[in-house]
């Protein structure tokens, strides 16, 4: 089926179903004795429990379940900024998934403004009303600035294209090292995209060597027009001394693309080491196919696409990170939660090939090892 057949299904199914998701009742007003029960006189007394304890509120109402998905439709997908209406049924199917994969109630949010600090204000504004906040389809660097500025209010914030993406790749990496006979401590790593998914995955992989690529080239400390974000990545102590693209890929042992179409020449993949890791994810079209991965020698190629083997898709990650923060209560995402979940995600491959790192991400059972994992935490 080509893009434009799925596309045309889609709306069809779209203009159908008039959006993907709805409230639906959890009980029935049959008789005036549910009515009391549900509505009033009964609900004030559960007013007034929330009232005295607020921490109760996440066993007596929504709150306990909740997700708000949260976007200004600055970064849709491969679309870029089309903004918040056109990215309500991006919104939609993320809560669809939710609901799907680990039985979150999750909300979409969108918002008519692109200035950081109204969509901090915003988002602290309606905190009350849920269990966790997941930030989604903000352009970097702004949505750096967004999620750190709201760590401390009582509820985790976690931004999906920043440590979703993060978290898959990580365990992705896992096993395709595993495949080839290396190790994560030992190996030099190029991404090449330096937004959102770009920098948390320089965040949180510990390698031998980090090389980071941007749309003006190699990410150098000699830049002056690094921001914060780019700055604190290449201060880390393992960040690489490559001035240019081909010292860059020279003895690399893993490619990680969140740049754009056909970003990755061939003749980049002849510099790295032997049994190279291509992780091409651009969607939809990627930094390079498999199969001309692979021609000139890529060991394990993963892309961001359903119809390639080795799909990376953050749906492996954010049900199950979100099932996880809700059931433990849990006030923020931290770095151990992050590594855990990337941990629990690989280990559901007991034996890694060279054509599946990662399970299945319509396999159901992901998001409950994800929160297990969170859980324990």
């Amino acid at each position: 089926m080509t893009r434009m057949d799925i596309y045309k299904k889609s709306l069809d199914l779209h203009k159908k179903l008039k959006g993907k998701i709805k409230i639906v009742s959890k009980k029935s007003v049959k008789t005036r004795n549910d009515l009391s029960l549900l509505y009033t006189p009964g609900v004030a007394g559960i007013s007034l429990e929330i009232a005295k304890n607020i921490q109760s509120a996440r066993d007596l109402t929504i709150k306990g379940n909740s997700v708000a998905v949260v976007s200004d439709g600055s970064a849709v997908l491969g679309l870029g900024d089309i903004g918040p209406e056109a990215s309500l049924p991006v919104m939609e199917g993320k809560c669809l998934l939710f609901k799907e994969f680990a039985g979150v109630d999750a909300f979409p949010i969108v918002l008519g403004t692109k200035d950081v600090e109204e969509i901090v204000q915003t988002v602290k504004n309606i905190s009350p009303g849920f269990g966790g906040i997941n930030l989604e389809d903000i352009s970097a660097p702004r949505c750096f600035e967004i999620e750190e500025s709201l760590q401390n209010i009582g509820i985790p914030v976690f931004h999906d294209d920043q440590y979703g993406t993060a978290i898959v790749i990580l365990a992705a990496l896992t096993n395709a090292l595993q495949v080839v006979g290396k190790n994560l401590k030992n190996v030099k790593v190029v991404i090449m995209g330096a937004g959102a998914a770009g920098i948390a995955t320089a965040k949180i992989l510990e390698v031998r060597e980090l090389v980071l690529v941007d749309s003006k080239g190699v990410v150098t400390k000699n830049r002056r027009d690094l921001n914060k974000y780019k700055g604190e990545i290449v201060m880390r102590p393992y960040y690489s001394s490559a001035s240019n693209i081909e010292e860059a890929f020279k003895n690399a042992d893993v490619f990680i693309g969140v740049s754009g179409k056909g970003r990755l020449e061939p003749s980049f993949i002849g510099l790295m080491n032997k049994k190279p890791i291509i992780f091409a994810l651009s969607n939809p079209n990627p930094e390079i196919l498999p199969e001309a991965a692979k021609k000139v020698g890529a060991a394990v190629v993963a892309t961001g696409r359903s119809d390639f083997p080795n799909q990376i898709n953050n749906v492996l990650a954010f049900p199950g990170v979100f099932r996880g923060l809700l059931d433990k209560k849990a006030k923020k995402v931290t770095e151990k939660m992050k590594l855990a979940a990337a941990t629990s995600l690989a280990k559901m491959v007991r034996k890694p090939t060279p054509e599946e790192i990662l399970p299945s991400p319509l396999n159901k059972n992901v998001a409950k090892e994800v929160a297990k994992a969170i859980l324990k935490s």
